[in-house]
């Protein structure tokens, strides 16, 4: 059984807390070392060695990094993403102190410690675990891996890349919004964006943008052409919105449909902005991306995509792949050889 892409990110995220949890028991341990060797301490016990204390603190991050980690990772984060910031903020804290209580009776079944260390153990974790929960929200802010790369400075320097880019958007959008009203609209938006999110990451998919109701999912190249997942992920959206499209008929009376355009080539990725980072794309594929999904409607197709793309594709016979011929496409100079794509059986 081949483990989605949601599992790999949230185990990947377990594994980083993991060592971070590890390497911070490791220098508590440490810094007990040298405060009792301090001219202001009483030196350690009989039975003390640094082994022992390293092997003790360790133990205890790696405990509470197994417990407290996946807990923030598969419970935490995931249960409450559609909730408030300060429900996330009150189920962690809730979290937090039976994580901290955990372990100080890991110290207490492992060592007598005096109150004093307990509640320095405490205080420290504490910390640990609040931090721990800020850097999965901020990367969940970012992205995936987006985070990464504006700490890491990936992007300082723009660069050049080969990407795909799907440009998905809602049929009908203005229609519904005045069916709906604004508030109801806005709910709805944030439902489908929400529920289309595990059928983009598990096609390896990255969200890079909202525009109004429209989203723009990227592709590193190789990715999106392995088992045509650029493709693939519009249907996958297509068939989860249909298994769940009793929510939407119960909460907003429709079920949303959607087109969409697909295009590769090359843009020059980089960062920008000072108050507020974020890593662009810049490139005339993401404007001919745009300018293909416009071409749906005309067609009356679900998706379009450019022939250099599909040239690219390994399409199995699951597809059907038309050529709608050479099209001169809105603010473009030159004619485009488009296609759509269908499967061939579809429920």
């Amino acid at each position: 059984i081949t483990m989605n892409r949601r599992t790999q990110y949230k185990l990947r995220q377990l594994g980083v807390i993991i060592i971070a949890w590890l390497i911070i028991g490791f220098i508590m341990a440490v810094y007990d070392h040298m405060i009792l060797y301090t001219n202001n301490s009483l030196g350690p016990s009989a039975d003390y060695t640094f082994l022992s204390s390293v092997i003790r603190n360790m133990f205890a991050a790696l405990v509470g990094a197994l417990l407290g980690g996946s807990l923030l990772v598969f419970f935490v984060n995931v249960k409450y993403q559609d909730k408030s910031y300060g429900y996330t903020v009150l189920a962690v804290m809730i979290s937090f102190v039976l994580i901290i209580l955990f372990i100080n009776v890991l110290f207490r079944i492992f060592s007598v410690q005096d109150t004093h260390r307990l509640f320095k153990n405490g205080l420290a974790w504490g910390v640990v675990v609040a931090v721990t929960q800020l850097l999965l929200q901020i990367n969940s802010k970012f992205g995936y891996g987006t985070f990464w790369n504006i700490v890491s400075g990936k992007y300082n320097t723009p660069r050049e890349e080969q990407r795909i880019f799907m440009f998905l958007d809602i049929n009908s959008s203005t229609t519904i919004a005045e069916q709906l009203g604004d508030q109801k609209y806005h709910e709805f938006l944030k439902d489908f964006f929400t529920d289309i999110t595990n059928p983009i990451l598990d096609n390896k998919g990255e969200i890079y943008q909202y525009a109004g109701d429209e989203v723009i999912v990227a592709w590193k190249y190789q990715d999106g052409i392995e088992n045509s997942m650029c493709v693939r992920c519009f249907f996958d959206i297509k068939t989860y919105i249909n298994s769940i499209k009793n929510k939407y008929l119960k909460r907003y009376g429709l079920v949303p449909t959607f087109k969409a355009g697909i295009h590769c080539g090359k843009v020059v990725a980089g960062e920008v902005g000072i108050i507020k980072r974020d890593i662009t794309y810049s490139g005339d594929v993401l404007n001919t991306s745009y300018r293909i999904q416009g071409m749906c409607k005309q067609y009356d197709e679900e998706v379009i995509a450019s022939s250099e793309l599909i040239n690219k594709l390994q399409l199995t016979s699951s597809y059907i792949v038309r050529a709608l011929g050479s099209i001169k496409l809105k603010g473009k100079e030159h004619e485009m050889l488009l296609s759509s794509v269908k499967p061939i059986v579809y429920s």
